[in-house]
């Protein structure tokens, strides 16, 4: 593994989820991205953050969920070089609510709220609403059905789920009442149209050990053990530089549009909401055929933490460190719910989780 010698300080894991199972395959995944992350920067990794104690040396944390700006600065976290993650203002920029604007200026929406970035959003997200009453949430179904299919989604939730599609009346009426609207109020949801014939890129840029890299690529799905479609990993082209860079490289269409659309994204979020920074920032982009058959693309949400594509993050930076001549590489992150795991592979989890099964999760690389 490489290092950096002479690099002071400790990385340490920072649990803030609600609902977190330190035994979870998650959780013992980030632990195993964090002690390479020590690796890699020459730190010592010391586990889980203990609050209250008094560290001798200087941390660099790796949290389980964006974190909001009081957090960081009673942590001592100062800018992005201090952690593997991301620090907003108020909770609900760090989900998925902000890529939608609200119905109008009388629709509830939290404290902090910029309407502006809705509009501004517009050429970079799919049609849609983000909601944070029952109301609303039926007053967006209605506008956006008249276009076709529409897809409702949790704000709180990730990976897929807490999503339902509903396609006529009916379905939104029953989807509107059986909403709790406590966690409405509190999380919100999107409303936004369906696609159909879809695929899902993914665009990320990641600062570590002073390297800056950039990378885009599409995820694959995968049939866990009850049979169902779930993430089955990435397959990214990993350079060194921003999302501007990967503008250079020689990419298909869907993906050219996919890096655009998350340069805006990320530029206008930014401006939104000043005092917001991630060293770690992660897009998911759709692109399909809406309900007339056209072909339709957009942001479908942010990730500003450690997440599924991280293994393959940090594996390529190590690569490139290894190299200074490297100029790009090839990287796949994957999880299989059985043994089909290649030779090479560097397995960040092998273990039964109570909630899934059996499972593995490996990252690979691969020299362009």
């Amino acid at each position: 593994m490489i290092g950096v010698a002479g690099v002071p300080g400790c990385v340490a894991l920072l649990s803030r989820r609600a609902g977190r199972r330190p035994d979870g395959h998650e959780a013992r995944t980030h632990a195993a991205l964090a002690q390479r992350i020590a690796a890699l920067t020459g730190r010592t990794y010391v586990g889980e953050h203990e609050t209250g104690r008094r560290y001798a040396e200087p941390v660099y944390f790796v949290p389980d969920r964006t974190l909001l700006q009081r957090e960081a600065a009673e942590l001592g976290i100062g800018g992005e070089a201090d952690l593997f993650g991301g620090v907003v203002p108020f909770a609900f920029v760090a989900t998925k609510t902000i890529s939608h604007p609200a119905l109008d200026a009388q629709a509830r929406v939290p404290e902090g709220w910029v309407h502006a970035l809705g509009e501004r959003l517009a050429d970079a997200v799919l049609p849609g609403y983000s909601v944070f009453t029952r109301a609303d949430l039926r007053r967006a179904g209605e506008d956006l059905l008249a276009g076709g299919a529409v897809r409702i989604k949790a704000a709180h939730e990730s990976g897929g789920n807490g999503q339902q599609v509903v396609a006529t009346a009916t379905a939104l009426a029953d989807h509107v009442a059986a909403v709790d609207e406590a966690v409405l109020e509190r999380h919100g949801a999107v409303v936004e149209r369906d696609l159909a014939q879809a695929v899902t890129y993914s665009v990320g840029e990641v600062l570590l050990v002073g390297m800056r890299v950039a990378y885009v690529g599409s995820q694959r799905q995968t049939v866990n053990h009850r049979g169902a479609e779930v993430y089955g990993g990435s397959d990214l082209t990993v350079v060194r530089g921003r999302f501007q860079d990967l503008l250079a490289l020689d990419l298909p269409d869907a993906l050219r549009q996919a890096v655009a659309q998350v340069c805006r994204y990320d530029a206008e979020a930014m401006r939104a909401y000043p005092g917001t920074y991630a060293s770690r920032r992660n897009y998911d982009v759709i692109a399909g055929r809406d309900g007339d058959g056209r072909p339709a693309s957009g942001v479908l949400e942010q990730s500003w933490r450690i997440g599924g594509a991280s293994g393959a993050e940090i594996l390529a930076i190590e690569a490139l460190a290894r190299d200074p001549a490297l100029q790009r590489v090839r990287a796949a992150t994957c999880e299989v719910y059985g043994e089909r795991v290649p030779a090479d592979a560097e397995v960040h989890y092998r273990g039964r989780d109570e909630r899934v099964g059996y499972l593995v999760k490996y990252s690979l690389l691969h020299r362009e």
